[in-house]
């Protein structure tokens, strides 16, 4: 896969995947949004039900208070009586229709008492209706008028309705001016509330308060803020207005609200998180599959190049030996035939590393383990490079202050283990090597550093050199020999000798190897 088609598939897919976010999030806020918009929607008209409630229930107890007076009194104060006659003609049946509609009107006095104004007394009114239908037949056989009606139709009512709207008209009048905690109680409030709004469906704590303009009166509970509070005016006088407002405060609204979405809010979280962790996971994977493909290719070429140097030495060493002026010189032939088997054994040394690796990688490798001291496999060590490092004119210097060596571990493997970083400090040191190999005890643990003084590595380096195959780019130039197993498998015997291995390199200043081995009693 092209570098630019790479760019552009993962930028695809980010822009999917914000898209995704992003539409899950508005569905979500906009779902919020409904959710309260309907709550308040409920609240408003809860609120009204018991606006409505809290003035029938003051009329009402006003006309229960004052109704013994009316059925006490004897007689009204004073009465009004409204009349009206309305006569038809009936020429078909020649018949005369009268009737005539009543209106009584009681007056009777009232102890100003149960409004608190000044006047001894008020005057309240209590309205009858009387309508009376007579029929007349118009001639007789004499050729008169008949007096007598032929059919009389009487109806009485109390006009109850009327009634009621001129007491709540009056009321509404003579009460305005009294304060609001003798009008309604906050009981009174807040159980017209409860039930009011349980039958929304708004089954939820809530504070309230009364206000008369923007001061908050007596009828209010501890808690009330009024913020984020739902109003309606109460208590409207004869003009449809008022000076009371009745604010109720939900003060877990948010949570109540989001509790209404909540499935959807996990559900989009989780099938959103799920998506990330796909996303994340092809993007990995696309980013290894390439970093794979790069370090192949750059296996493949520094194996390449080095099979490329013995390959060549045996063509040469063969042709050598097929020259007649050779074949007969003993000692040249078995130089030949000493270099052609040394170049072997590097090719197939080649080979074994990249099989051993597979091996350790499938746990296909048996490695058995024993009772060692590590400064024994170090000393061991020491004697497999020391010849190089004396003919490059350095030096390995051990400082061996562990007290304790004791390790489990595979003498082979392990002794491999120190010599492929004793190999790599000498082959990545320009000058004369100088190596410091030190040992210490932590706590249960026994500590090797291996330290060299040679070119080093970059942070970026050394993040990724115990990697299969990984060598750092040197572009073309290939001054120091390896294919980038060495490391690799370094770190895959000492994880499984329950071990932990690390690297602190600086580029120039040269690098340090440490080793954690858990000690055995």
């Amino acid at each position: 896969m092209g570098k630019k088609l790479f760019i552009l598939l993962v930028v695809l897919m980010s822009l999917s995947l914000i898209g995704i976010i992003f539409v899950q999030s508005f569905f979500i806020n906009n779902s919020l949004e409904n959710e309260e918009k309907n709550f308040t929607l409920s609240v408003k008209r809860a609120l009204s039900f018991v606006s409505r409630d809290i003035e029938e229930m003051e009329l009402r107890d006003f006309i229960i208070r004052i109704q013994p007076y009316f059925a006490q009194a004897e007689k009204p104060d004073s009465t009004l009586i409204q009349q009206l006659y309305v006569t038809a003609e009936d020429d078909l049946n020649d018949k005369t229709i009268v009737h005539r509609n009543t209106v009584l009107e009681e007056r009777f006095k009232v102890p100003s008492l149960f409004f608190e104004i000044d006047a001894d007394s008020i005057i309240l009114s209590n309205f009858s209706n009387d309508r009376i239908t007579k029929i007349y037949g118009n001639s007789k056989l004499d050729g008169n008028r008949n007096i007598t009606p032929e059919q009389t139709l009487a109806e009485y009512s109390s006009m109850p309705e009327l009634r009621k709207q001129m007491y709540e008209a009056t009321f509404k009048t003579l009460l305005r001016d009294i304060p609001i905690y003798k009008r309604v109680t906050p009981l009174q409030v807040e159980t017209l509330l409860e039930r009011e709004l349980s039958s929304e469906g708004v089954n939820l704590d809530f504070e309230f308060a009364i206000y008369d303009d923007d001061l908050a009166t007596k009828v209010q509970t501890q808690n009330f803020e009024k913020k984020d509070a739902y109003g309606i005016p109460i208590f409207l006088d004869n003009n449809n207005e008022s000076n009371y407002r009745l604010w109720v405060d939900f003060p877990d609204r948010k949570k109540y609200l989001l509790s209404s979405i909540l499935w959807m809010i996990v559900l989009s979280i989780i099938f959103t998180s799920i998506i990330i962790i796909a996303y994340s996971s092809a993007i990995y994977q696309l980013i290894k599959q390439r970093q794979i493909s790069q370090i192949k290719t750059d296996f493949i070429n520094n194996m390449t190049h080095e099979f490329k140097t013995p390959i060549a030495t045996i063509n040469l060493a063969l042709d050598s030996i097929k020259n007649p002026k050779i074949i007969n010189d003993q000692e040249k032939v078995k130089r030949y035939l000493g270099m052609i088997k040394d170049e072997n054994k590097r090719m197939h040394a080649q080979v074994e590393n990249v099989l051993r690796i597979s091996k350790l990688e499938k746990n296909e490798l048996n490695i058995s383990k024993e009772r060692i001291k590590l400064h024994d496999l170090i000393e061991d060590a020491i004697t497999h490079v020391e010849l190089i490092v004396e003919d490059r004119k350095g030096y390995v210097k051990t400082h061996l202050e562990a007290a304790k060596s004791s390790v489990l571990a595979n003498e082979t493997h392990f002794t491999n283990v120190i010599v492929n970083i004793l190999d790599n400090a000498i082959k990545y040191s320009d000058d004369s090597p100088k190596i410091d190999v030190y040992t210490e005890n932590i706590g249960n643990s026994v500590i090797l550093r291996i330290a060299d003084q040679g070119s080093g590595m970059s942070k970026q380096v050394a993040k990724r050199v115990f990697e299969k195959f990984y060598r750092e780019h040197t572009g073309n130039v290939h001054n120091v020999k390896g294919h980038g197993l060495g490391l690799a498998y370094v770190k895959r015997i000492v994880d499984d000798h329950q071990g932990h291995i690390s690297v602190e390199s600086e580029k120039g200043k040269g690098s340090t190897f440490i080793i954690k081995l858990p000690l055995i009693s």
